[in-house]
């Protein structure tokens, strides 16, 4: 039977924070309680706001919690090759197209239908949904535009894509235990034409993240609530590219003061705000619920 098989996958655009710190430690946590592999991967596909100083203090952070995880750390950038070829299987499929209204097109069509008495809908995290109006070009529009040097990002064409994929749903965990799963009905229609590429950078959070999970052997995927509805859009793409379905658990957030979920803007919460401030690894146990080691 194969090793149950947990990873931490933070992105190095800043400083980690009591949240991650719980994450990581629950997937440990976790990984020791089923005789199971803990891996670490470094998700840095935006390779404007991720940097190296941000990576070399995840793996301080980590380091100075306790934390051990199997090497080599997968880095996201390394493989764009593997994210790029996925991205043709899905343009070969008619299932994406290149879309070029920009942010101030969207807010423009918006507050024009808004004028007219209709509210546009909006995805689980309350962005507005693409309008999709590029899906009505012809193929020779779009090339023209694309060679042209227009930019443009890949969306995942979502009714055709959920049409061929037909009703979807993916294993949650009740609890930390993995001992009983119940069946979560996956609803990505719900997020609209998502973006799976940019057009300087072959892949996306959506696309990237599944791949890596098949490709790594990843059997659980443990991680915030937050990211709970967005796994109908990760349950979509797993289906159209045959990959492996992993098993979920999303756990509690750890929030601030106001109540809200933490940012890596929040200095007060970062681990190496915390540790230079005289915080031990288990007073950062403590801070996010877990036992002492």
């Amino acid at each position: 039977m194969d090793l149950l098989t947990f990873r931490f996958a933070p992105s190095p655009n800043g400083a980690l924070h009591l949240g991650h710190a719980y994450s990581a430690l629950l997937n440990r946590q976790m990984a020791d309680a089923a005789g199971g592999r803990m891996l670490l991967r470094i998700e840095d596909i935006d390779l404007t706001r991720c940097t190296p100083e941000f990576e070399d203090g995840i793996y301080r952070d980590l380091e100075w919690l306790g934390l051990e995880w199997e090497k080599p750390v997968r880095r996201q950038s390394g493989h764009f090759g593997e994210y790029r070829a996925a991205l043709e299987r899905l343009v070969r499929d008619g299932l994406v197209y290149p879309a070029f209204m920009s942010r101030g097109d969207i807010r423009a069509f918006i507050a024009d239908t808004g004028r007219s008495g209709r509210d546009w809908p909006r995805d689980p995290d309350g962005v507005p949904l693409y309008p999709a109006l590029d899906k009505a070009l012809s193929e020779k529009e779009r090339r023209r535009r694309m060679d042209g040097g227009a930019p443009f990002a890949w969306r995942l064409d979502i009714e055709a894509a959920a049409a061929l994929a037909g009703d979807l749903s993916w294993e949650e965990s009740a609890d930390e235990t993995l001992s009983e799963f119940r069946r979560e009905p996956a609803r990505p229609q719900a997020w609209g034409d998502v973006i799976v590429a940019r057009r300087e950078i072959p892949t996306s959070y959506h696309l990237s993240v599944v791949l890596d999970d098949a490709l790594q052997g990843v059997s659980h995927v443990v991680r915030g609530m937050d990211l709970f509805r967005a796994t109908g859009v990760q349950r979509l793409l797993q289906t159209l590219l045959g990959l492996t379905q992993p098993r979920y658990f999303h756990h509690r957030l750890i929030l601030g003061p106001d109540g809200r979920k933490l940012s890596k803007s929040l200095a007060d919460t970062g681990l190496s705000a915390l540790r230079a401030a005289g915080a031990t690894p288990g007073d950062i146990r403590r801070m996010v619920g877990l036992p002492s080691a």
